[in-house]
């Protein structure tokens, strides 16, 4: 798998408070991001970590002993894992991590260029350049 990005994990631990975090955040992401590790179902997941759980499109871990958790979407068929949030327990149960992590919106989805769309795009080109623009 690969872990996107180690940065998250870093600025958590290093906030003061969180320091005790930073052994099981390591730990982590080491485990995941080795090259032995590879997720393709939801099933991977647990097998690895038997305390994770899902929520919409978010896939929860449980780091140190329930005191944090990281919140994270998972790319099955490209092997990434992202990182949206880690935060402590507390701030886990007031919820408001769900909407701004979007774990109920859908895959942001990449922009594949269609014949009608490229042909619309070059003749918005041509009316600009004939108007002088």
């Amino acid at each position: 798998m690969r872990v996107i990005s180690k940065s998250r994990l870093k600025q958590f631990w290093e906030r003061p408070g969180n320091e005790d975090s930073e052994g099981a955040l390591r730990a982590w992401y080491t485990h995941v991001n080795s090259t032995t590790v590879a997720w393709h179902s939801w099933s991977d997941v647990k097998a690895d970590f038997a305390t994770a759980s899902i929520v919409g499109n978010c896939v929860i871990f449980n780091i140190r002993g329930n005191n944090y958790r990281l919140i994270t979407r998972i790319l099955y068929p490209s092997q990434k894992v992202f990182i949206l949030k880690v935060m402590s327990h507390r701030e886990y149960d007031d919820d408001k991590w769900k909407e701004d992590c979007g774990c109920f919106a859908p895959p942001p989805k990449k922009k594949i260029a269609t014949p009608q769309s490229q042909h619309l795009k070059e003749r918005g080109k041509s009316k600009r350049t004939s108007r002088g623009e």
